[in-house]
């Protein structure tokens, strides 16, 4: 006899302020709120084993729809077994629509109400993604948790340009929606989220939310929040958004961020982000710590013995020494990649971790506060 599939849910555990602790049950595992999910842009996050991402306590990695569609291509993943098959992720997946990196790496891009036809970056080939096409794929893929294809516009843009996309993205969600029943996914116990959006507008963001509670979506996301504009406006945004948002399904900030943008954003009742910042940054250098950001580039660096972290219990903020990181990123040597992104996300999921923690015993702002003190007071505190 089959297993049971395990149903999408979300389950509020408690709540701090406007923080909340939460957890997500997928088919394939649960995810503990708030929660950090490291870019898996396609099919791998970048210099890191699937184990160790999964050890440093990720439970949800993020797949790309864009990337995986042009190489290796969704029909083939799914003749392969699926993305958790392919990747040797057994655990909970997210996949994105595709429509921020149409909208910012495709070449001839045309949008219409039909979808998005666009040029590979890769080859030039070209393509035509459609609200149904995107979530197609994401069923291909087989990921527990699925984006609704939406229009992303760069901030700062006109009032009028940011109504009509908000409204396109409405009707893309709806759409979104229809195709992910006819596939199946509720069945399978998958989930897809509807993505508010709205710029800097205020009363379109509401606007956005209103319009996609009347959609069953088993979670909500905000976007267009990740495309350039101030911290403040950001943030703004949220204090205006999230009051709106249903409080019994998972939120979602997309493509977000710095340290500081998580620990404000979890202030402000997010459960979910996703950014490609701490394993980028790791390939080029930086290294995050609870300490605050340090350039492994600096000459200063160059005889130092000092690991990053003497506390961290990641043994690439532990062992080796800032002297030797330098070396290796001066060098341009692999392992500078690999040490210094481990050293990162492993800093971003003791972040979350110590978050969860403190909104479970009621003690949030003590380590908000405790948290931006030792940022404030930087890497002199690691002497």
């Amino acid at each position: 006899m089959a297993a049971e599939t395990k149903a999408f849910s979300f389950e509020l555990l408690n709540t701090d302020g406007m923080a909340r602790r939460g957890r997500i049950t997928t088919p394939h595992g649960t995810v503990e709120t708030p929660a950090f999910m490291p870019v898996g842009t396609q099919g791998t996050v970048k210099a890191m084993y699937p184990g160790q991402v999964r050890d440093l306590g990720a439970e949800v990695v993020l797949g790309n729809t864009y990337h995986l569609m042009l190489r290796p291509g969704a029909e083939r993943v799914a003749r392969l077994g699926g993305l958790h098959t392919f990747m040797n992720w057994p655990h909970t997946i997210l996949t994105d629509s595709g429509g921020f990196q149409v909208m910012s790496l495709a070449q001839l891009r045309k949008l219409d109400e039909e979808g998005v036809r666009f040029q590979s970056h890769v080859d030039g080939q070209k393509y035509h993604l459609t609200p149904e096409r995107s979530v197609e794929i994401q069923g291909l893929l087989g990921s527990d948790i699925q984006m609704q294809l939406d229009e992303c516009i760069k901030l700062p843009a006109e009032p009028d340009d940011v109504k009509r996309a908000m409204e396109l993205s409405v009707r893309w969600a709806e759409r979104s929606r229809r195709q992910f029943e006819d596939m199946n996914g509720p069945a399978k116990g998958q989930g897809l989220y509807g993505i508010v959006q709205g710029g800097d507008v205020p009363d379109l963001r509401l606007k956005s939310v209103e319009a996609l509670l009347q959609i069953p979506f088993e979670g909500y996301s905000v976007g267009g929040l990740a495309v350039g504009e101030p911290q403040e406006v950001m943030l703004k945004m949220l204090e205006v958004t999230t009051p709106a948002m249903a409080a019994d399904k998972p939120r979602y900030l997309m493509g977000v961020g710095t340290p500081d943008d998580l620990l404000e954003s979890v202030k402000r009742g997010i459960d979910q982000f996703d950014c490609v910042m701490p394993t980028r940054a790791g390939r080029h250098g930086l290294a995050y710590t609870r300490f605050g950001k340090v350039n492994l580039k600096n000459a200063r660096h160059a005889e130092d013995p000092r690991p990053l972290d003497a506390q961290s219990a990641c043994e690439a903020a532990n062992t080796y020494s800032r002297a030797y990181l330098h070396h290796l990123v001066r060098t341009g040597e692999a392992l500078a990649s690999m040490l210094l992104t481990w050293n990162n996300l492993a800093y971003y999921q003791t972040l979350m971790a110590g978050m969860r923690a403190a909104i479970e015993n009621g003690s949030f702002e003590d380590f908000y506060q405790e948290t931006k003190a030792n940022w404030a007071r930087g890497d002199i505190a690691a002497l």
